[in-house]
């Protein structure tokens, strides 16, 4: 399942890896913990989304900083280090800051009654916050711009993307598929009900349909007054300029957090992250999970917690309003509840995807607050169309579905498209 097998240098140590997984996933199978270290306090972080849409994984890959190190390839020879810790994120003296000011440190008043202390203090922050350092070896040329002209572009790689690309690709329509993840599935690659089987048969029907698949491509905005407007798309060795006469927007949710105590303790990472562990790398976070999760998301976390009980871990479940906080510094070691204390080494966080809507808006298509999850999601009518134009929309970022009804929203909508 894990890929041909390969070495990577992590913090000058050789780990174990396997082609085609994520560096994310090497780390948390090697048994690191802390990836990185907050800006200001210096606290222990980790990944929390495994989809690249968090900042808990940034680390220097090969002398370039901030990269994602869950959306980062792992191939033989990288060498990855952490940021922002001395001498390590593991173990960072710079923590100290933490303790020296237990009750908060604002540095915007820090030492202001004189000018020279004042310049010496801003000094010192600055050296002790920010995201990484300059690379290694600077930049010497603008990496190539690749022009598309198709028929439909289908933003977004998920269950939805995909059977919308489908649909359109087998009616005969040029077809491109935008996906920001390291292998195309999206939320089919989170889900034991699905599983990863699923999800590269899903990939396939696409392509063999047909359509381009652009992984490893995000989407970085879409300007209108470009010639009819173009969508702007970055690649790992490449910018692409995308230009179609109808839009499909596929982009799902994001994982999101839910409001507990200590709920950015490392060891408490969205479920969906356990689940694509389990389901895409093969590989069980935790030996005793606890499992926190909303109602309406009690049907996902059901099927994680079979997942990962097959797989031989000890599985607690526990409803949000029972939650009174979470134990650990550099791990998470329990969770307290109103029915007592669950020790455990994983949390996995079961809330509402929030739906990633934000180049639709700039597309000009309507959106309206999701009171359920605090974002906005996209509004279309009985057949997929959106307030814009020869512009549609498919799946969760519609509002949550799950990854089966996502797919069979992505194949209606795909349909109507083609028909259209």
């Amino acid at each position: 399942m894990r890929g041909e097998a390969v070495e990577v240098r992590i913090a000058d140590t050789s780990v174990r890896a396997f082609a085609d997984e994520s560096i994310a996933a090497a780390l948390v199978a090697s048994g690191a913990h802390v990836l990185s270290r907050s800006l200001k306090y210096h606290r222990p972080r980790t990944f929390f989304c495994l989809e690249g849409h968090c900042s808990g994984c940034l680390v220097r890959i090969g002398g370039v900083p901030n990269l994602r190190a869950c959306q980062a390839p792992c191939l033989a020879g990288t060498e990855v280090m952490g940021q922002n810790a001395f001498p390590s994120a593991e173990v960072d003296l710079l923590g100290a800051v933490d303790f020296v000011f237990s009750r908060g440190l604002d540095h915007h008043t820090l030492m202001t009654g004189s000018s020279m202390l004042n310049r010496l203090a801003n000094k010192v922050v600055r050296q002790l916050s920010g995201l990484g350092k300059l690379p290694d070896v600077a930049a010497s040329q603008h990496p190539e711009v690749q022009r598309y002209d198709v028929d439909v572009c289908v933003i977004g790689g998920g269950p939805a993307g995909l059977e919308a690309a489908n649909q359109v690709a087998r009616a005969g329509r040029s077809t491109v598929v935008v996906d920001d993840q390291l292998r195309p599935g999206g939320s089919l690659r989170t889900d034991p009900r699905a599983g990863r089987a699923l999800a590269e048969a899903t990939w396939r029907a696409a392509t063999s349909a047909g359509a381009a698949v652009l992984s490893r491509s995000t989407a970085i905005g879409f300007f209108p007054e470009d010639d009819g407007g173009v969508l702007a798309v970055a690649a790992p060795d490449r910018l692409y300029r995308i230009y179609a006469k109808q839009w499909i927007w596929a982009t799902g949710g994001y994982a999101a957090n839910l409001p507990f105590p200590d709920n950015d303790r490392p060891g408490v990472i969205a479920a969906r992250a356990v689940g694509r562990l389990l389901v895409d790398h093969g590989i069980l976070a935790g030996d005793r999970v606890c499992v926190i999760e909303v109602p309406r998301m009690v049907d996902a976390a059901s099927a994680l917690a079979a997942g990962l009980v097959e797989a031989g871990a000890e599985v607690h479940r526990v409803a949000l309003d029972r939650v009174e906080g979470v134990r650990g510094r550099s791990w998470t070691s329990a969770v307290d509840t109103a029915d007592g204390k669950y020790d455990c080494d994983l949390v996995a966080v079961a809330a509402i995807p929030a739906p990633a809507s934000e180049g639709a808006r700039q597309q000009g298509c309507q959106v309206v607050l999701d009171p359920t999850v605090g974002g906005f999601k996209i509004v279309v009518d009985d057949l997929g169309r959106t307030s814009t134009p020869n512009v549609w929309a498919c799946g969760d970022v519609c509002g949550y579905l799950g990854p089966a009804a996502s797919a069979a929203d992505g194949a209606r909508v795909g349909a109507n498209v083609a028909a259209s």
